[in-house]
Parts: C-alpha cells; sequence; structure tokens
C-alpha cells in the first residue's frame, strides 16, 4: 500500500480501462506462442503440435492470504507462482498467464500497482507473459483469480496417475519450511495486536519467512529431469502437505507406499524452529500446506540419474496396495501414513 504521507489515487476516479491500460503498459511479450496479449478481449496462443495445459487458482482476502502481514508485492509473486506449479506438475512449460482482480475501496491505484509489481516480477523470472488482466470491484477485500497457461509435447504430459508398484517416490526440495514461516508470522501479529506497537522480531528466519511469502515453482527440476531424460510416471504439486499428496496418488493408481523419515528432507532451520516451538518437525514435514514442491515417481532403472539431480531425495517405493502408507521412522517402527491436514493461509 502507499505510504500514508502520500496522496492516494483512487481507482473510482482513473476508471477500469484506463487502470487496465495504466497496469499493462509496460509489460512486454516475450513467449512466441503468444499471438495476442493484454489490452484485447481475450489472449490467443498458439501451440503447434503441443498439448495446451492450463491451470487456474482463486485466493481470497482472509482466506488464503492476510494482509496484515503480507506484503501485496510478495502477494502477486506468490499467488503467480502457485498457479505455475500447477502447471509443472504436469511436466508443462509455462508461458502465459491471465489475471483477474476483484478490488474494494479500500484499495488504491498504487496498491494494485504494487500486487501487480510482484506478479509481473514472477512473471519476468520465469519468462510468462501476462496475456490477459481483468479488473472488477469487489464489495470487500481482494480476490485474484489467475489462469496459468502452457504446451508440453503429448508423450511427456505426467499425471497423478501412471504409477507402478516397486518405483522410486521422489520429492523436490524440503517440507515445513513454510508452515514453519506462517507460525512466526502469526506468532508476531499475535504481538501486535496485543501490545499495539511492538516490531516484528524474524531476525535469522529469512529462509521460513520466503518459503511463506515467496515460495518458488520448481521449474529447475522439471528442466533438469528433461535434461537428464528422466519421465516421471507420475506426478503431483505438494500444496495441503506432503502425506496428504502421496496418499491422494496411492488412492488413484491403487497402491501402497514405504517412506522413511530419515530420508524426508527438512532444513536445519526448520527443524530446530518447530523443536523451540515444542512441534515435532517430521508431523510438519508431511502435514504443513503451502511447501510447493514436486512429488513425483520414478522408475527403478532411473535412479542412477535422478539422486544426481541436485534438490531431489529419494525417499521411498511404492507398494502392492494390502501392505498399506506407512512411514518408516528414525527409529525403524513402521506407522501409518494419515493426513492430518495442516494448512496455511
Amino acid at each position: 500500500m502507499a505510504d500514508n504521507d502520500t496522496p492516494r489515487n483512487e481507482i473510482s476516479q482513473l476508471g477500469k480501462f484506463n487502470l487496465i491500460s495504466k497496469l499493462t503498459d509496460d509489460i512486454k511479450l516475450e513467449q512466441p506462442t503468444t499471438v495476442v496479449g493484454p489490452g484485447d478481449d481475450a489472449a490467443a496462443a498458439r501451440f503447434d503440435n503441443r498439448l495446451t495445459v492450463a491451470a487456474s487458482k482463486l485466493f481470497l482476502e482472509n482466506v488464503h492470504f492476510d494482509l496484515s502481514y503480507f506484503p501485496l508485492k510478495h502477494l502477486g509473486y506468490k499467488c503467480a507462482g502457485i498457479a505455475v506449479s500447477d502447471l509443472l506438475a504436469m511436466n508443462a512449460t509455462p508461458s502465459q498467464l491471465t489475471v483477474n482482480l476483484a478490488v474494494s475501496n479500500r484499495f488504491s491505484v498504487e496498491a494494485v500497482e504494487e500486487l501487480l509489481t510482484g506478479l509481473r516480477a514472477c512473471c519476468h523470472y520465469y519468462h510468462l507473459d501476462i496475456a490477459t488482466l481483468d479488473i472488477t470491484s469487489s464489495v470487500s477485500g481482494l480476490a485474484i483469480g489467475l489462469t496459468a497457461i502452457g504446451s508440453v509435447e503429448p508423450d511427456r504430459l505426467t499425471r497423478r496417475t501412471g504409477t507402478h508398484e516397486n518405483e522410486l517416490i521422489c520429492v523436490s526440495g524440503d517440507f515445513g519450511a513454510a508452515y514453519a514461516g506462517l507460525l512466526l508470522l502469526q506468532r508476531e501479529k499475535q504481538v501486535f495486536e496485543t501490545t499495539g506497537n511492538s516490531q516484528p522480531d524474524f531476525e535469522g528466519y529469512d529462509y521460513l519467512l520466503e518459503r511463506q511469502l515467496k515460495p518458488e515453482p520448481r521449474l529447475d527440476i522439471v528442466e533438469a529431469l528433461r535434461k537428464n531424460d528422466i519421465l516421471p510416471t507420475a506426478m503431483t504439486v505438494v500444496s495441503d502437505g506432503l502425506a496428504s499428496s502421496l496418499l491422494h496418488i496411492c488412492h488413484l493408481n491403487q497402491l501402497g507406499c514405504t517412506i522413511y523419515e530419515n530420508k524426508t528432507p527438512v532444513d536445519p532451520l526448520t527443524f530446530q524452529t518447530l523443536r523451540e516451538l515444542k512441534i515435532v518437525a517430521t508431523t510438519v514435514a508431511l502435514n504443513g500446506g503451502e511447501d510447493y514442491e514436486l512429488l513425483f515417481t520414478v522408475k527403478q532403472d532411473d535412479y542412477e540419474k535422478v539422486k544426481t539431480i541436485e534438490n531431489v531425495s529419494v525417499i521411498g517405493y511404492m507398494t502392492e496396495p494390502n501392505a498399506g502408507c506407512n512411514l518408516i521412522t528414525n527409529d525403524e517402527c513402521q506407522i501409518s501414513l494419515r493426513a492430518q491436514g495442516f494448512q496455511g493461509e
């Protein structure tokens, strides 16, 4: 939002089409697949013999985000990244993003520009074109609707189904950091509401806050798999917890699974922070939301190749359905996986 000392420009004074023009003036199209960009009634793209893949997301204030601790620039970046992540989970290459905003009179032109700055930053970093932008009024709050569009060769499309018994379970990155970051933000918000003038204490927690406020879509992993000639047999993005996503894969493929606690990646700062908060790190790694890492399976023959990819961990394997879905703990106990469903903003 604009500084309190800076006069704000009201959206109602500028008007919808002038605002859209103002927000899109500096958008330059990068993708050769983009035929028509923002400023027309609809976008147009050409993908030749590739499959077109699209994923839509809707983000609501006070449901998916809390603006008391979420800067609008970071919010724009995060929302774009989440939409892109769904395409990556299909092994597709993202190329366009459509944007729909519902904005109340609580927001100034400058505030909407800040949100668009974050959206554009993510699009620029991952080489997406903002293909359309539309804005409407909201009775209260902010709503952000996005559709990410991309393409993939027909023989490389990866779905949640397709894995088989004994195939390896792999994940990108680490887990639980976003949930730990959310806990810190909520804690400092409560302190501020109690004291009224407390400054947040986030020193040393940059990684956790970044994982919550600015998660990065794992385009690097999709590109690395392609470079190493690995085609995942099934893949999904982990948004509501690793256990939930893995159980969903097992259900769809009518299989069981075994994963290992000591192979499930947790960043040391995440582990230590959760320990200070008296929370078991493995519980959060399995059930904490908003990691947006990739969960995928590969054939056993690909083990030597996949183990060399940076930021990828092999955490277990698929089993026959009667074996169930299990976690082998650090003390070698076998427990059934449950999706407890920690979910963030």
